[in-house]
């Protein structure tokens, strides 16, 4: 899984996840990435705010895992939905490898093992050891298909 910021024509900035850069592209090319606030379909990548500031020494800038933003519950059902339908892909789309989930990352990124999407368990130390690894990772809470009301 990837995730790609990106922006119309005006300027409406949003996220996109996808399985691979060629899955982003051919979606792209056939109209069928749009802007959600406006339905525009010229959309370009952006910089990423998480990449942003890691040009010096990385041990100059901690780094912590981005935050979630909260849905909102007053009116805001669609964004409830969205939520459990993204937990719901995330569910289906990537394998649960558990406790082994930072040796199987390095295995991925080491090109011992086949890409794919994972998702598992990682101690603070193990996240910190990946990201300094140049393998990049993100953290989200444990997602559990019975979590979803």
């Amino acid at each position: 899984m990837i995730i790609f910021d990106l922006a119309c024509q005006h300027d409406h900035q949003f996220e996109g996840w996808f399985q691979s850069r060629e899955d982003f592209d051919s979606q792209l090319a056939a109209g069928l990435v749009s802007c959600p606030h406006c339905g525009s379909v010229e959309i370009r990548r952006v910089p990423s705010t998480v990449h942003l500031g890691r040009s010096g020494t990385q041990a100059d800038s901690p780094r912590r895992p981005v935050p979630l933003a909260a849905p909102v519950v007053d009116g805001g059902a669609g964004s409830l939905t969205a939520l459990r339908h993204l937990t719901e892909m995330l569910l289906a789309q990537c394998e649960d490898v558990g406790d082994e989930f930072a040796a199987e990352a390095r295995r991925i990124h080491y090109v011992e093992a086949p890409e794919r999407s994972i998702r598992g368990v990682a101690t603070a130390e193990e996240y910190e050891e990946l990201l300094d690894e140049g393998i990049e990772v993100f953290r989200l809470q444990r997602l559990k298909a019975g979590d979803l009301h």
